[in-house]
């Protein structure tokens, strides 16, 4: 099959929107396997912004001896779509964008470096993991345990690394453990052997990252976009479903087998009742992969977790830090507050993404002792819901380095400090990383 596809890419004229990890990792994968095309990358960046990204195959071009790499960039980047055969566009890009519709209808083959690896993967050992919270911790578990019962196994996906940087590394009987976003899986046409949908809530219904524009225009759309990991299944397929969603998910047209998890019971150094949930979900990979119980139990004991997924920073005067900035979304800091029985000082908001406040304004009347707000249009949102049930904002920053110092002068001993803002991170802060590192640092040098 690899073969085969990449045969049907030469002398074709390609397009790449975008030069995320995705479209770079199978640029990458053409230029060494010498495929004769031309490649046009699409990126509002220039050259000089794209730094050590465009070098590297500009290098392995020359190295090849392959043409040269063309560029599209600026504001029209994405004008001419229609002037290509095939167009592979990054998952932040909007498939309903009207350049790329235009395209469409004038011919143009659409398609992403994700559908390309489900048609040209070796193994069909793949295992996907989806859900609006909770699938990189599902997705790491399931790798560990794999790990663990010495599989050949390899994780790929929205987790940071694209699965064409060890496509060529992969057998028959190897083990491919994917965390798939919901503009990964929305124009996919093929499923993972083994599906794993860890919960949804509304999310990604409004642009918020300005690199990244891409949103769903509905939580129709965004339902139908997560069900695309089990909608190409077959029978013989296992589809694991938290028993949250068993409603939703009967509603749904489904082939393979389908097994409902709920908590697991497992000695695990994770924090949260959804961490039991999450836990759960591997465990069942697991029974259907044979891996015996006591391999599984070692895996989850010394499983960490996630950076910034309530992650443990310090303990200062008694105070505990966690950082949990991945929590863009109100639902994700709501089960990040469950998650404590002691006064909470929390640090939230930021830039908005369209989602309803009501819920975490009400959670945080119940368990923030005090709360402190970066500037955003999520955070003004926000206060509008906290001001109509009589919660007034303790404070406002504008830096980490002033959140932090507040909320360690007014947390006292037993109490937790919480990074958990609900929102995203845009403005302030690049991204959810930017802002959880700059807290870590932070907390870390409380005296």
């Amino acid at each position: 099959m690899k073969a085969k596809y990449i045969n049907g890419l030469v002398n074709k004229n390609l397009a790449f929107i975008g030069l995320g990890a995705e479209n770079l990792s199978f640029i990458k994968f053409l230029l060494k396997n010498k495929v004769v095309c031309r490649i046009t990358v699409c990126d509002p960046k220039s050259a000089a912004e794209l730094g050590d990204r465009f070098l590297e195959i500009k290098q392995l071009a020359r190295k090849n001896k392959m043409s040269k790499i063309a560029m599209m960039t600026g504001k029209n980047y994405d004008a001419r779509l229609t002037d290509f055969d095939i167009v592979f566009r990054s998952p932040g890009y909007p498939l309903f964008s009207a350049n790329l519709v235009k395209a469409r209808k004038a011919g143009v083959i659409i398609d992403s470096p994700m559908r390309v690896f489900f048609k040209v993967c070796p193994t069909k050992n793949v295992i996907g993991v989806t859900g609006s919270k909770g699938k990189g911790t599902t997705s790491s578990l399931i790798y560990a345990i794999l790990k663990s019962a010495k599989k050949d196994v390899y994780l790929g996906g929205n987790i940071g690394v694209a699965p064409f940087d060890f496509l060529e590394k992969l057998k028959k009987g190897s083990f491919v453990v994917l965390e798939l976003s919901s503009f990964q899986l929305e124009d996919l046409d093929s499923s993972p052997r083994i599906a794993i949908l860890t919960n949804i809530y509304k999310e990604h219904l409004a642009p918020a990252d300005p690199a990244n524009p891409n949103y769903h225009k509905s939580s129709k759309v965004y339902w139908e976009a997560k069900a695309n990991i089990f909608k190409h299944q077959r029978k013989t397929d296992l589809l694991v479903v938290n028993e949250k969603l068993k409603a939703k998910s009967k509603k749904s047209e489904i082939n393979a087998k389908v097994v409902f998890y709920g908590k697991s019971e497992l000695s695990s150094s994770l924090i949260g009742d959804h961490n039991k949930e999450n836990i759960a979900a591997a465990e069942e990979v697991a029974k259907v992969l044979k891996i015996k119980k006591e391999t599984v139990a070692r895996a989850v004991k010394v499983f960490r977790g996630l950076p910034h997924r309530l992650e443990f920073v310090a303990e200062k005067k008694g105070v505990r830090y966690l950082d949990d900035s991945f929590a863009t979304m109100p639902e994700a800091s709501i089960i990040a507050l469950r998650s404590f029985d002691v006064p909470v000082v929390l640090l939230a908001g930021g830039a908005d993404k369209g989602l309803d406040f009501k819920s975490f304004a009400k959670e945080i009347k119940k368990r923030v002792k005090a709360l402190i707000l970066f500037p955003g249009k999520g955070s003004d949102r926000l206060k509008k819901a906290l001001s109509a049930i009589g919660y007034g904002v303790w404070a406002e920053v504008c830096t980490m380095e002033e959140a932090v110092r507040l909320a360690a002068g007014v947390s006292e001993r037993g109490e937790v400090v919480l990074l958990s803002t609900g929102c995203a991170s845009f403005g302030c802060f690049k991204n959810y990383k930017e802002r959880g590192d700059k807290f870590k640092q932070e907390a870390k040098s409380i005296k």
